[in-house]
């Protein structure tokens, strides 16, 4: 089941309306390519429709696995990444029927070590499968990792977790194998502390230990909007979990798991995106639908820089980036600090402010690779370890770009927004991964931008 990226040209749906992804039953998502045309000095103004969460989706579709009912899974994004999510469930047995705003995944068939190498190794997420699988199966086979080149972001957490609820976990080959050591396959409660409080990890272990016999604490856990949005699936499908949201989770493990129809939350990083967009042109957009709650560190740096943010209603926000222009100081922290997948975008809105702002990321030590061409395009920006400093210009200049990673190709178009002349972006695979329908839903607000072969 394929869900597909729309054409360049295609209208951007209001957040009611619903889309028809089309079935391609064990098809691979294609590359991007081309570059991006950006016209600088855009006006942005109207309102912008909030995709459902990037990074809720991929832990919640491996969520489907921990029961052989079906699923379906609502307000799903149209990403490359989503796609690659799909077909690694399909390579594993699962059936994926296309919905109208999402897809049914039916798990009844999975098999536990056919996560094919070659989607797996392009996308970190894919990796959260091992805990569904183990949970399930007693047993799972996957490959190491992959996905944006920003940090070494090891699997040791989960691997340490895993053992803790009883698995034996072998890495060889650039293969994980684990395997449940009690006869009867299932997995163990246990007492479970976190040396970082991994988002991933967390996700891991929590799904894991929903089949698990017994209670499972993990301390220090991750406490993104994106746990609670996992958890509420769980529970949806009848799992016991209290605690997400805080650094304490618990779960008490059941025999099985049942069906569900979920909806995934708003993606907070689009809508953190598109604040920074609204800021850094000067603009006024309205989001839907967002969780407030959710950007609370974002709205504060928007506001310390003289925008304007109103929360209209639980849904519903509007930036007033007319008299942003003031600096300000970011440091990167787990939720609810400020998110490293914000900081390359809000590094961008820096670059037109006055006087000098530092930006410390402490999340990845490998996430500023969007600096030199940020640069390329005139802002003024030096980089010492793991912290730049950011000293504002009357105005950046349209430069032919290339995106680093996923998050620094949102920071380079809204900084070709508001340049002066015509920024040409390549590297277009790195902004497909995670937004969904970004040129459309900006041409529809007032910026001229093209994607070309």
């Amino acid at each position: 089941m394929m869900i597909p990226i729309l054409a360049a040209n295609a209208a951007v749906p209001h957040s009611s309306e619903k889309f028809s992804p089309t079935a391609a039953v064990g098809s691979r998502p294609p590359i991007p390519t081309g570059t991006l045309y950006i016209q600088g000095q855009a006006q942005l103004a109207g309102t912008v429709p909030i995709s459902g969460a990037k990074n809720s989706a991929l832990a919640i579709l491996a969520g489907t696995l921990l029961t052989a009912e079906p699923c379906r899974i609502r307000n799903l994004p149209r990403l490359v990444d989503v796609q690659r999510m799909v077909a690694i469930l399909e390579a594993m047995g699962v059936q994926a029927t296309a919905e109208p705003d999402g897809v049914t995944v039916h798990s009844a068939d999975l098999q536990g070590g056919s996560a094919p190498y070659d989607l797996v190794s392009q996308m970190r997420a894919s990796f959260f499968v091992i805990g569904p699988v183990l949970a399930r199966l007693g047993y799972a086979q996957i490959p190491l990792p992959g996905g944006c080149a920003i940090g070494a972001r090891p699997v040791d957490l989960h691997v340490k977790g895993l053992q803790a609820l009883g698995a034996d976990v072998a890495i060889a080959g650039g293969i994980v194998e684990a395997r449940c050591r009690r006869r009867d396959g299932r997995l163990q409660g246990a007492s479970i502390y976190l040396d970082y409080p991994s988002v991933g990890a967390t996700e891991t272990l929590m799904m894991a230990a929903t089949l698990a016999e017994g209670e499972t604490t993990i301390e220090n856990a991750a406490q993104e909007p994106e746990i609670l949005d996992l958890a509420g699936l769980c529970r949806a499908m009848g799992a016991q979990i209290t605690g997400d949201g805080t650094k304490t989770l618990r779960i008490q493990g059941v025999p099985t798991l049942h069906g569900t129809d979920y909806e995934i939350l708003p993606d907070r990083v689009e809508a953190g995106t598109f604040m920074a967009a609204a800021a850094l042109c000067r603009s006024v957009l309205t989001l839907t639908p967002v969780v407030p709650q959710h950007l609370g560190a974002p709205i504060a740096k928007l506001q310390e820089i003289g925008a304007l943010v109103d929360i209209l209603d639980d849904r519903t926000l509007r930036v007033d980036g007319r008299g942003a222009g003031r600096p300000t100081d970011i440091e990167t922290l787990p939720y609810p600090g400020f998110p490293t997948d914000m900081q390359a975008q809000f590094m961008a809105l820096l670059t037109l402010s006055e006087g000098n702002s530092t930006i410390q990321e402490t999340v990845f030590e490998n996430r500023m690779q969007h600096v030199a061409e940020l640069c390329r395009m005139g802002a003024h920006i030096r980089v010492k370890g793991s912290v730049a400093v950011v000293t504002g210009v009357p105005a950046l200049s349209g430069a032919p770009v290339t995106a680093t990673d996923l998050r620094a190709s949102a920071a380079l178009v809204i900084a070709g927004l508001a340049a002066h002349g015509e920024t040409q972006m390549q590297g277009l695979h790195h902004l497909d991964r995670g937004y969904d329908r970004l040129e459309e839903k900006l041409r529809a607000v007032g910026a001229h931008l093209e994607r070309r072969p």
